[in-house]
Parts: C-alpha cells; structure tokens; sequence
C-alpha cells in the first residue's frame, strides 16, 4: 500500500487528484522536476501524490504538471516531499567566524533544515550580526538564515554589565539600536532575561525597547527570566511585554523544568490560550527533549573569579573541592558563588536549582542514570551541594546533567499544543560547543519518534510546525509552502525510515532518513550525500503586503 493509501481516505484522493491538479508547464528548460512524491505543502492539509516543478531558485508549480522538460528529473516516489523546515531558535550560525571554510551545517541538513534564526536569547547585536553575516557571505553558507536584534548584547554594549536602569540617554541609544536592528531586517527583538545582563532589567525596559520593533511589524521572543523558581510568571511575563508593546509574543523553547513544575504545561498553556482568546497573538517554540543545556557536573560549581560559562579540567576541579572540604570558610564561598551567582551574577543552581539537574551520563556508575541531584540528596539526608560535591570527587570520569530535566508527559503536551512550533535550540557544530542531542536530532525526532510511532500527532500537523506557521508568525512569506512563486527550499524524505540518531551519550550522530535537500534551488544534499553548495544566504522580514 502505498504512503497516499495509508494516510488519506478514498475521499481525500479524490479531492487532491482534482482540485491539485496543474497544466503542463508550458517553458523552456526548467531546472528540477520531483516526480510522484506525496506532497506535504506545509499547511497542514492532506498529501497528495504530485510534482514540484523549479526554476531559478523559485518554485513554478505544484500538482500534476503534466509534461515537463527538466534539465534534473528526481524520481520521489514513494517518498514525503516538503518545504524546507525553518528552526526558529538555533544557534549555530554563530560558530560561522570560528570556521576556516564553507559553513556547511550537516546536522541541520540532514534533518530538512533549510533556514534557521539567529540571535536568539538576547546575543546579538547590529554589530555583531553585521560581523558574522559579512562572514556567512565570504565564507558561503548551505542553509538560509535571519534573525534577531538582542537586548542583552545591546544593553551590554550601550551599559556593560550595569544593574542598574538605564538612564534616558542609555534607553535612546538603545532604541536606536533596536531600529538599526530592524532596518538591517530583523524578525524582532530577542531577550535573555535569565543571563546577563538581561537579569538586571525590569519590563518596562523591555517594553520600551519591543514597541521600537512595532512600526516594522516585528516579534518580540524571549528567555524567560526565571524558568524553574517563577515558570509560570516568568513565561507570562514574555507574553505580557508582547501585550503592552502590541506585537506578538513568542516564547523561546517553552519547557516545564525541573520536579517542582511537573504538571505545569497544562496550566500554561491554558493562560496562553485565553490570552489568544482575548485576541493577543502569542506562541511558542519547543524542542523535543526531556533536557535542556547538558554541563559537566563539575562545571556547574562556581569558584570565585571564575567565569559562570566556563569549563574546567575536570582533575584540577577535584582537587580544588577536596581542598576545599578541609577549609570550612572557602567552602561556605564556593557553595555561595555556586547557589547564588558571583557578585550576584548568573549560575546554573541560581537559574534552575537542585530539582533540575538529572545525570544523563554516569561512566561506570550506572546506579546514577537519570538520577536528579535534589532526589539523591534527599535519599542521603545531605545538603544538595555536599550530594554533588560527592558525586564529584567519587567520579573517575566526568558526570554529565541536564540543567533542565523535564517530564516526558509535560514535552508532549507543548509539543502538541497548535500555537508551538518546532525548533532545536542547536548550537553544536563540528565538534564544538554544546553537546546535546537537539543539535543533530530535533527536527528528525519530532518526524520519527513523536509522529510516526508515537501518533503524537499526523505528520502534515508536524511539519506545519516546522514550515508553514514558523515562516508566517516570523514573517518569512517567501517561503514555508510548497507553492507557485515561493523560494524553492524543499525537502525529500522517507516518513518510514527517518529517525534521529543522537542521544545524550552520543550527541553528534547525524539523523538519518532525509535524503534530497535543495535551498534556493540548489542541491545541498543528493541521493544522502553533501554537494558542497553553499547557495544559502539572509533572508530579511518580509512586509505582510508581500505575502
């Protein structure tokens, strides 16, 4: 049986074969044909075998286009034909100036990945994105990219590292750097209002700053300030500052972290949605983990005058706390700066606490998998510091943890809910930066593991979330659907076989399945192997009179 049997009635078929039908492309030489796929347009209707005819980077028809002559003729049947997926929340882009040559981003190609955001959580400013877009452009890149203006990198550049308000000339010269931001055509304005030193402003900064981005129709997205110890006000505050700017409100990798929010997915989006009741335009992205950043434990305590983000060699860690437990003065130090931040500063205990650090990887200590610290203290009858100081100095090899453990039952309620869409929240790239299997796995799992066998949801309604509405709440018009006129970003892949590949253990394995990937009408992945083309490029926001 074929996929069209097995997902659409005899009714739907019938629909499709008639009202998707298109004339023969009457033209010269076209660039590609896909022939006999089952077509994902990217809305959330049904599929449909039919065609997708390309030309000059642009999509020219879709459906039955009869009889076509092609210089390239790419047989897909049997396969799910789609818009390129856009991740709304990733990071990769960013490692664009540590790269000698092409930025080709393997992991997020061979998910279907053709456009990503960047500047998320705050990070970036003008100038900064000025810099690393210069380097996309000489170095080439294989996927699209746009991206935000971000108030932490320009609070920081305007103030330093202050925790103070602004004073008025600092909030004009901000403003004006928000406008160049958006001028530069940037979806919206990005915070991190969990790092600094987006910590040390208040809403009304923040408001002041998102209604800059009103006059050009862009986003507000946000880091919410406290995701553990206030998550719900934390993540209503996001939408709230939307609200009063009078822009949407997304909410960046919305998660219910740590024991202490069990069951709180539920209640948020309730809120969520009778705000969108009122008439507020509110959404979110998620990724599909049950954790968030994975650290060293060792990494995650803080000596003073070291930097919060930091690694260290993991002996020279044990050594320090073995001295430490001798000296009872240096220690009520180290468990301070480690609980509370260094000069109130950030630390992963002050953003998420005990309750959210669960053990992922435990060499030659399988007792501790999927442990979370705050449970085995509590077995132990311990302070949670001592419990990981133990865990620590016991270790002949470094513990890893998720700094944001999270249910499985609460992920799949956002990732069901229809105002959230898909991302990876990635930052991993060639072996450098964070090791977390969304960087490699994000978009493949949700096609894979949460549609296909857990029937979480049908796989048009998981790639919607990955194409269609991503593009429109980012105001991405050109692309997103699989129709006439819109940049040709496509994806061919098999819904039977594809399967994300990477796990906590092994974050870098590359997911499987994807096999033809074309970005602006150029093959960056044929029958599963890298082109090496870099036809991708920025892809500025787009005016609804566009659309």
């Amino acid at each position: 049986m074929s996929i069209i049997q097995k997902s659409t009635t005899a009714t739907t078929i019938l629909i499709a074969a008639t009202l998707f039908f298109s004339p023969a492309v009457h033209a010269k030489d076209v660039d590609i044909l896909i022939t006999n796929g089952t077509i994902y347009d990217g809305t959330g209707n049904a599929p449909y075998l039919g065609d997708v005819v390309i030309n000059a980077g642009k999509i020219v028809s879709v459906g039955r286009v009869g009889k076509v002559k092609a210089k390239t003729i790419i047989d897909a049947t049997g396969l799910a034909v789609s818009p390129g997926f856009i991740d709304p929340h990733n990071h990769t882009i960013e490692a664009v100036l540590d790269l000698d040559g092409k930025f080709l981003v393997e992991q997020d190609i061979r998910q279907g990945v053709t456009t990503v955001i960047a500047g998320a959580d705050g990070f970036e400013s003008p100038q900064s994105l000025q810099h690393m877009f210069a380097a996309a452009t000489t170095k080439g890149t294989s996927h699209n990219y746009s991206c935000y203006v971000g108030h932490n990198r320009i609070r920081e550049e305007v103030m330093g590292l202050a925790q103070t308000p602004p004073t008025a000339d600092q909030m004009e010269q901000m403003k004006a750097l928000v406008r160049d931001g958006m001028e530069m055509g940037c979806v919206g304005l990005s915070a991190g209002l969990m790092y600094e030193p987006g910590m040390f402003s208040d809403p009304d900064e923040i408001v002041s700053l998102a209604k800059e981005v009103k006059a050009y129709d862009g986003i507000y997205d946000a880091h919410s300030r406290d995701p553990v110890h206030h998550f719900l006000a934390s993540e209503l505050e996001t939408a709230d500052i939307g609200i009063k700017a009078g822009i949407p409100a997304k909410l960046a990798h919305v998660k219910a972290v740590g024991l202490v929010n069990e069951n709180q997915a539920r209640v948020l989006i309730e809120k969520v949605e009778a705000l969108q009741a009122a008439g507020h335009v509110i959404t979110g992205d998620v990724y599909p983990y049950d954790g968030a950043s994975t650290k060293f434990l060792s990494d995650i305590v803080l000596f003073p005058g070291q930097d919060p983000h930091g690694t260290r060699q993991f002996e020279d860690t044990k050594q320090r706390l073995k001295n430490m437990r001798s000296n009872p003065a240096e220690k009520a130090l180290v468990k301070h700066a480690t609980e509370n931040g260094i000069d109130g500063g950030f630390s992963w205990l002050k953003a998420v606490g005990y309750s959210s650090l669960r053990i992922v990887d435990a060499p030659g200590q399988p007792e501790l998998m999927d442990q979370y610290i705050l449970v085995l203290a509590q077995e132990r009858n311990q302070d949670p510091f001592d419990t990981m100081v133990d865990i620590v100095l016991n270790a002949k090899a470094p513990i890893l943890v998720t700094v944001g453990a999270i249910k499985d039952h609460d992920l799949r309620l956002f990732l069901t809910a229809p105002w959230a869409m898909i991302a990876s929240d990635g930052s991993h790239i060639k072996g450098k930066y964070e090791l977390h299997p969304r960087s490699t796995g994000a978009f493949a799992r949700v096609l894979g593991h949460y549609s296909r066998d857990q029937k979480l949801f049908s796989l048009e309604e998981a790639i919607r979330k990955m194409t269609s509405f991503t593009a429109d709440s980012l105001r991405l018009y050109d692309r997103g659907r699989l129709q006439a006129g819109k940049n040709a970003d496509v994806v061919i892949f098999d819904p039977n076989t594809i399967h994300d590949n990477s796990t906590y253990v092994k974050p870098e394995e590359l997911a499987t399945g994807v096999r033809d990937v074309i970005v602006n009408g150029q093959f960056v992945l044929r029958d599963n192997v890298m082109t090496g083309a870099t036809p991708g490029g920025f892809v500025k926001r787009q005016s609804p009179i566009t659309k």
